[in-house]
């Protein structure tokens, strides 16, 4: 074999198996710079709802809110629940409530605060069987309220068609609930209630857990270890073509 087809015959290999490399290696930084943003992601949610509730910021500020900044943080207000209002979301189960076991409905309901304005309380969760408000209780007259300030959820490519008829959703949109409901509120965010738990226990709030899952390191290793088997594929090969051609 001539010199220079031969030398043809390896830049193809040698530039495919760089790129490989360094398309891996990419992946697994990326990885990496995921892990960190994730612990620290972690690690400011922690803190937040670890912290004692404030008092709910005032009406003139929620426009100033924001999710990154303000989600998570937990608040303590006194409000009245307006009567007979109220959305259902279905849920399977969730990560962040681990006593919520098995599938159900948060209920979320309008509740007005004593200046006239009204935020919308994620009330808790109540099992499939408890859809119908007669079986549950509603709270009367002012409640001192604590919760966690959230903000309105995305909906995924797969999330099913809302049934607004039957007064049941299946991602928290508030947005889309206040159209529907003509519920007036200026407020951007939504309260997850964690107290006081109603009479009878339902619907069920709950305090928050942050669980968010963190297997960046171990798809970093993957990447890393893709990159390194593809190396040594590559000098695997190389090595036995100098030797043929040597032979």
């Amino acid at each position: 074999m001539s010199e220079p087809r031969h030398r043809r015959d390896l830049i193809t290999p040698t530039v495919l198996t760089i790129c490989g490399v360094a398309i891996l290696c990419g992946l697994g930084v990326w990885q990496l710079d995921r892990k960190a943003w994730k612990e620290n992601l972690i690690a400011t949610l922690t803190t937040r709802l670890d912290r004692a509730p404030a008092n709910l910021p005032p009406r003139e500020t929620w426009p100033k809110l924001t999710a990154s900044a303000d989600e998570y943080t937990r608040v303590t207000f006194p409000a009245e629940f307006l009567p007979g209002q109220e959305a259902l979301v279905y849920t399977p189960g969730s990560p962040l409530r681990p006593d919520v076991k098995g599938p159900g409905y948060w209920v979320i309901a309008p509740a007005q605060l004593s200046g006239g304005s009204v935020v919308l309380v994620n009330r808790g969760f109540i099992p499939l069987d408890r859809k119908d408000p007669a079986t549950r209780t509603s709270p009367q007259g002012v409640v001192d309220i604590i919760g966690v300030l959230r903000w309105p959820e995305a909906r995924g490519t797969f999330t099913p068609v809302d049934d607004v008829a039957g007064n049941v959703w299946y991602v928290r949109d508030v947005k889309a609930m206040i159209a529907a409901k003509k519920w007036e509120t200026a407020a951007p965010f939504y309260i997850d209630q964690e107290s006081p738990v109603p009479e009878g226990g339902l619907p069920l709030p709950g305090k928050l857990a942050i669980a968010l899952p963190d297997n960046h390191l171990q798809y970093a290793i993957t990447w890393f270890g893709l990159a390194l088997a593809c190396a040594g594929v590559y000098v695997a090969w190389l090595a036995r073509r100098l030797q043929q051609r040597g032979a």
